[in-house]
Protein backbone atom coordinates (compact mmCIF):
# COMPACT_ATOMS: atom_id res chain seq x y z
CA UNK A 1 0.00 0.00 0.00
CA UNK A 2 1.01 3.51 -0.77
CA UNK A 3 1.52 5.89 1.93
CA UNK A 4 -1.11 7.74 -0.43
CA UNK A 5 -3.62 4.97 0.08
CA UNK A 6 -2.63 4.45 3.82
CA UNK A 7 -3.23 8.66 4.31
CA UNK A 8 -6.64 8.25 2.84
CA UNK A 9 -8.52 5.61 3.97
CA UNK A 10 -7.49 7.10 7.94
CA UNK A 11 -9.67 10.45 7.07
CA UNK A 12 -12.55 9.11 8.63
CA UNK A 13 -10.46 9.02 12.18
CA UNK A 14 -8.94 11.80 11.75
CA UNK A 15 -11.74 14.07 11.03
CA UNK A 16 -13.64 12.82 14.59
CA UNK A 17 -10.37 14.02 15.87
CA UNK A 18 -10.87 17.37 14.23
CA UNK A 19 -14.19 17.82 15.41
CA UNK A 20 -13.30 17.04 18.77
CA UNK A 21 -10.75 19.28 18.92
CA UNK A 22 -12.42 22.63 17.37
CA UNK A 23 -13.83 23.35 21.22
CA UNK A 24 -10.92 23.42 22.59
CA UNK A 25 -9.17 25.94 20.07
CA UNK A 26 -12.13 28.86 19.74
CA UNK A 27 -9.49 31.51 20.57
CA UNK A 28 -7.86 30.95 17.76
CA UNK A 29 -10.15 30.67 15.14
CA UNK A 30 -12.28 33.39 13.68
CA UNK A 31 -15.26 34.96 15.77
CA UNK A 32 -18.35 35.45 14.51
CA UNK A 33 -18.14 39.25 13.15
CA UNK A 34 -14.74 39.33 12.16
CA UNK A 35 -13.26 40.05 8.69
CA UNK A 36 -11.31 36.84 7.63
CA UNK A 37 -8.78 36.16 5.14
CA UNK A 38 -8.02 32.37 4.25
CA UNK A 39 -5.02 31.53 2.56
CA UNK A 40 -2.86 28.45 1.45
CA UNK A 41 -0.89 27.30 -1.37
CA UNK A 42 -1.88 24.50 -3.95
CA UNK A 43 -4.32 21.94 -1.71
CA UNK A 44 -4.77 24.36 1.27
CA UNK A 45 -5.51 27.44 -0.88
CA UNK A 46 -8.03 24.97 -2.84
CA UNK A 47 -9.32 23.83 1.14
CA UNK A 48 -9.54 27.90 1.79
CA UNK A 49 -11.77 28.66 -0.75
CA UNK A 50 -14.49 26.27 0.51
CA UNK A 51 -14.18 27.00 4.47
CA UNK A 52 -14.05 30.79 3.27
CA UNK A 53 -17.30 30.31 1.69
CA UNK A 54 -18.84 27.86 4.37
CA UNK A 55 -18.21 30.49 7.24
CA UNK A 56 -19.16 33.58 4.96
CA UNK A 57 -22.52 31.70 4.12
CA UNK A 58 -23.36 30.23 8.25
CA UNK A 59 -23.45 34.01 8.59
CA UNK A 60 -20.35 34.34 10.65
CA UNK A 61 -18.99 37.01 8.53
CA UNK A 62 -16.93 38.77 5.29
CA UNK A 63 -14.50 35.92 4.62
CA UNK A 64 -12.08 35.78 1.61
CA UNK A 65 -9.90 33.09 0.29
CA UNK A 66 -6.62 33.80 -1.33
CA UNK A 67 -3.44 32.08 -2.68
CA UNK A 68 -1.00 33.44 -0.26
CA UNK A 69 1.19 34.81 -3.09
CA UNK A 70 -1.78 36.74 -4.15
CA UNK A 71 -3.20 37.90 -0.58
CA UNK A 72 -3.87 41.80 -1.43
CA UNK A 73 -1.21 43.43 0.80
CA UNK A 74 -3.35 46.79 1.08
CA UNK A 75 -6.83 45.17 2.22
CA UNK A 76 -7.80 45.52 6.13
CA UNK A 77 -8.44 41.87 7.90
CA UNK A 78 -9.34 41.20 11.52
CA UNK A 79 -7.91 37.46 11.34
CA UNK A 80 -5.66 35.59 8.87
CA UNK A 81 -5.83 32.12 8.55
CA UNK A 82 -3.03 29.91 7.14
CA UNK A 83 -3.16 26.10 6.21
CA UNK A 84 0.04 24.84 5.97
CA UNK A 85 0.60 21.12 6.26
CA UNK A 86 4.67 21.52 6.30
CA UNK A 87 4.70 24.40 8.38
CA UNK A 88 7.51 25.59 6.28
CA UNK A 89 5.86 26.47 2.65
CA UNK A 90 8.06 30.00 1.55
CA UNK A 91 4.77 31.60 0.63
CA UNK A 92 2.85 31.22 3.86
CA UNK A 93 6.43 32.03 5.99
CA UNK A 94 6.40 35.23 4.20
CA UNK A 95 3.36 36.98 4.52
CA UNK A 96 3.09 35.78 7.64
CA UNK A 97 6.11 37.95 8.50
CA UNK A 98 4.87 40.99 6.78
CA UNK A 99 1.77 40.75 9.22
CA UNK A 100 3.22 40.40 12.45
CA UNK A 101 2.42 42.67 14.49
CA UNK A 102 -0.40 44.66 12.78
CA UNK A 103 -2.97 41.58 11.68
CA UNK A 104 -4.04 38.63 14.45
CA UNK A 105 -2.83 35.51 12.28
CA UNK A 106 -3.57 31.79 12.91
CA UNK A 107 -1.58 28.78 11.31
CA UNK A 108 -3.20 25.72 11.06
CA UNK A 109 -0.16 22.97 10.67
CA UNK A 110 0.62 19.27 10.72
CA UNK A 111 4.17 19.88 11.94
CA UNK A 112 4.94 21.63 15.51
CA UNK A 113 8.77 21.71 14.88
CA UNK A 114 8.75 24.22 12.26
CA UNK A 115 9.08 27.81 11.41
CA UNK A 116 5.54 28.04 11.14
CA UNK A 117 5.11 28.08 14.92
CA UNK A 118 6.98 31.22 15.80
CA UNK A 119 5.54 33.19 12.51
CA UNK A 120 1.76 33.01 13.58
CA UNK A 121 -0.01 34.38 16.48
CA UNK A 122 -2.43 31.46 16.91
CA UNK A 123 -1.95 28.35 16.43
CA UNK A 124 -3.87 24.85 16.12
CA UNK A 125 -1.64 21.83 15.87
CA UNK A 126 -2.64 18.05 14.32
CA UNK A 127 0.49 16.07 14.31
CA UNK A 128 -2.26 13.18 14.01
CA UNK A 129 -3.42 14.10 10.44
CA UNK A 130 0.69 14.66 9.07
CA UNK A 131 1.12 12.46 5.92
CA UNK A 132 4.75 11.22 4.51
CA UNK A 133 3.05 11.60 1.36
CA UNK A 134 3.85 14.16 -1.06
CA UNK A 135 0.25 14.50 -2.48
CA UNK A 136 -2.37 15.90 -0.22
CA UNK A 137 -5.21 14.09 1.06
CA UNK A 138 -5.75 13.49 5.53
CA UNK A 139 -4.62 16.65 6.34
CA UNK A 140 -6.35 18.95 4.03
CA UNK A 141 -9.76 17.80 4.76
CA UNK A 142 -8.92 17.35 8.61
CA UNK A 143 -8.21 20.99 8.42
CA UNK A 144 -11.43 21.71 6.61
CA UNK A 145 -13.36 19.67 9.24
CA UNK A 146 -11.50 21.36 11.94
CA UNK A 147 -13.09 24.52 10.61
CA UNK A 148 -16.10 23.06 9.65
CA UNK A 149 -16.89 21.42 13.50
CA UNK A 150 -16.28 25.73 14.37
CA UNK A 151 -18.55 26.56 12.69
CA UNK A 152 -21.28 24.01 13.76
CA UNK A 153 -21.42 22.31 10.30
CA UNK A 154 -20.09 19.36 11.00
CA UNK A 155 -22.10 16.27 12.02
CA UNK A 156 -21.15 12.33 12.61
CA UNK A 157 -23.17 11.29 8.87
CA UNK A 158 -20.35 13.35 7.49
CA UNK A 159 -17.65 10.40 9.15
CA UNK A 160 -20.30 8.26 8.21
CA UNK A 161 -20.11 9.58 4.73
CA UNK A 162 -16.76 9.03 4.54
CA UNK A 163 -16.61 5.26 5.24
CA UNK A 164 -19.23 4.47 2.76
CA UNK A 165 -16.78 6.54 0.19
CA UNK A 166 -14.25 3.97 0.94
CA UNK A 167 -16.18 0.55 0.85
CA UNK A 168 -18.24 1.61 -2.01
CA UNK A 169 -16.74 0.46 -5.50
CA UNK A 170 -16.23 3.48 -7.99
CA UNK A 171 -18.75 3.58 -10.64
CA UNK A 172 -18.08 1.30 -13.61
CA UNK A 173 -16.33 2.51 -16.54
CA UNK A 174 -14.75 5.79 -14.36
CA UNK A 175 -11.25 4.14 -14.25
CA UNK A 176 -11.34 4.28 -17.86
CA UNK A 177 -11.96 7.51 -19.27
CA UNK A 178 -9.59 10.09 -21.12
CA UNK A 179 -10.60 13.33 -18.91
CA UNK A 180 -12.19 14.29 -16.29
CA UNK A 181 -14.21 17.31 -15.28
CA UNK A 182 -14.99 18.17 -11.85
CA UNK A 183 -18.00 20.42 -10.81
CA UNK A 184 -19.18 22.45 -7.64
CA UNK A 185 -21.19 25.35 -6.33
CA UNK A 186 -20.86 27.68 -3.37
CA UNK A 187 -18.32 25.72 -0.56
CA UNK A 188 -17.39 22.82 -3.37
CA UNK A 189 -16.26 24.64 -5.84
CA UNK A 190 -12.82 24.38 -3.39
CA UNK A 191 -13.50 20.46 -3.66
CA UNK A 192 -13.85 20.54 -7.39
CA UNK A 193 -10.97 22.22 -7.66
CA UNK A 194 -9.01 20.17 -5.41
CA UNK A 195 -10.14 16.78 -6.85
CA UNK A 196 -8.64 17.71 -10.23
CA UNK A 197 -5.46 18.70 -8.30
CA UNK A 198 -5.27 15.19 -6.98
CA UNK A 199 -5.62 13.58 -10.51
CA UNK A 200 -2.98 15.80 -11.57
CA UNK A 201 -0.95 15.24 -9.15
CA UNK A 202 -1.02 11.60 -8.77
CA UNK A 203 -2.19 10.33 -12.13
CA UNK A 204 -0.42 13.02 -14.29
CA UNK A 205 -4.99 12.78 -15.83
CA UNK A 206 -6.43 15.37 -18.29
CA UNK A 207 -8.90 17.40 -15.61
CA UNK A 208 -10.83 20.59 -15.99
CA UNK A 209 -12.67 22.21 -12.99
CA UNK A 210 -15.58 24.67 -12.99
CA UNK A 211 -18.97 26.37 -11.27
CA UNK A 212 -20.99 23.74 -12.15
CA UNK A 213 -23.28 26.71 -13.84
CA UNK A 214 -20.15 27.94 -15.64
CA UNK A 215 -19.72 24.53 -17.48
CA UNK A 216 -22.76 25.17 -19.93
CA UNK A 217 -20.57 28.30 -20.71
CA UNK A 218 -18.06 26.46 -23.42
CA UNK A 219 -16.63 23.60 -20.88
CA UNK A 220 -19.48 21.61 -21.92
CA UNK A 221 -18.07 21.27 -25.73
CA UNK A 222 -15.25 18.85 -23.99
CA UNK A 223 -17.56 16.19 -23.13
CA UNK A 224 -18.21 13.27 -24.78
CA UNK A 225 -18.05 9.06 -25.03
CA UNK A 226 -15.28 8.27 -22.75
CA UNK A 227 -14.81 11.36 -20.50
CA UNK A 228 -16.51 12.10 -16.95
CA UNK A 229 -18.71 14.55 -15.44
CA UNK A 230 -18.65 14.71 -11.57
CA UNK A 231 -20.71 17.24 -9.62
CA UNK A 232 -19.64 17.79 -6.19
CA UNK A 233 -23.27 18.92 -4.38
CA UNK A 234 -26.36 19.21 -5.57
CA UNK A 235 -26.35 19.74 -9.59
CA UNK A 236 -28.02 22.52 -11.15
CA UNK A 237 -31.32 21.58 -13.10
CA UNK A 238 -31.33 20.00 -16.30
CA UNK A 239 -27.09 19.92 -15.97
CA UNK A 240 -27.09 16.31 -15.98
CA UNK A 241 -29.25 15.09 -18.69
CA UNK A 242 -27.41 17.67 -20.82
CA UNK A 243 -24.33 15.51 -19.82
CA UNK A 244 -25.30 12.37 -20.31
CA UNK A 245 -26.33 13.70 -23.95
CA UNK A 246 -23.21 14.46 -25.20
CA UNK A 247 -22.16 10.65 -24.10
CA UNK A 248 -20.25 11.54 -21.10
CA UNK A 249 -20.15 9.60 -18.35
CA UNK A 250 -21.87 11.62 -15.25
CA UNK A 251 -21.02 11.05 -11.72
CA UNK A 252 -23.53 12.77 -9.02
CA UNK A 253 -22.85 13.17 -5.18
CA UNK A 254 -24.63 10.90 -3.83
CA UNK A 255 -22.75 11.74 -0.42
CA UNK A 256 -21.47 14.61 1.52
CA UNK A 257 -19.53 16.63 -0.19
CA UNK A 258 -15.88 16.43 1.62
CA UNK A 259 -16.72 12.44 1.41
CA UNK A 260 -16.90 12.61 -2.23
CA UNK A 261 -13.54 14.04 -2.48
CA UNK A 262 -12.67 10.88 -0.65
CA UNK A 263 -14.07 9.31 -3.57
CA UNK A 264 -12.01 11.42 -6.41
CA UNK A 265 -8.67 11.10 -3.91
CA UNK A 266 -9.38 7.08 -4.46
CA UNK A 267 -10.06 7.66 -8.26
CA UNK A 268 -6.77 9.23 -8.46
CA UNK A 269 -4.84 6.52 -6.73
CA UNK A 270 -7.27 3.75 -9.24
CA UNK A 271 -6.01 5.88 -12.30
CA UNK A 272 -2.70 6.03 -11.63
CA UNK A 273 -2.10 2.42 -10.97
CA UNK A 274 -4.18 1.56 -14.45
CA UNK A 275 -1.54 3.97 -15.60
CA UNK A 276 1.52 2.53 -13.73
CA UNK A 277 2.63 5.36 -11.72
CA UNK A 278 3.77 5.35 -7.98
CA UNK A 279 1.22 7.95 -6.45
CA UNK A 280 3.98 8.51 -3.88
CA UNK A 281 6.32 9.92 -6.45
CA UNK A 282 4.93 12.84 -8.22
CA UNK A 283 6.41 14.17 -11.05
CA UNK A 284 8.30 17.82 -10.33
CA UNK A 285 6.71 17.97 -7.17
CA UNK A 286 8.44 18.11 -3.51
CA UNK A 287 5.87 17.58 -0.32
CA UNK A 288 6.89 21.67 0.75
CA UNK A 289 7.75 24.39 -1.68
CA UNK A 290 10.64 26.49 -0.03
CA UNK A 291 12.35 29.20 -2.35
CA UNK A 292 15.60 30.03 -1.73
CA UNK A 293 16.11 33.64 -0.65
Amino acid sequence: MTHVEDELISQPECWTRAAALAAAHTAALPAPGERVAIVGCGTSYFMAQSAAALREGAGQGETDAFAASEFPRGRAYDRVVALTRSGTTTEVLDLLAELKGRTRTTAITADPHTPVMTAADDLVVMEFADERSVVQTRFATTALTLLRAHLGLHTDAVVADARTALATPLPDGLVECAQFSFLGAGWTVGLANEAGLKMREAALAWTETYPAMEYRHGPISISTTGTATWMFGDAPEGLAEQVRATGALWVPSGLDPLAELVRAQRLAVAVAAAKGLDPDRPRHLTRSVILAP
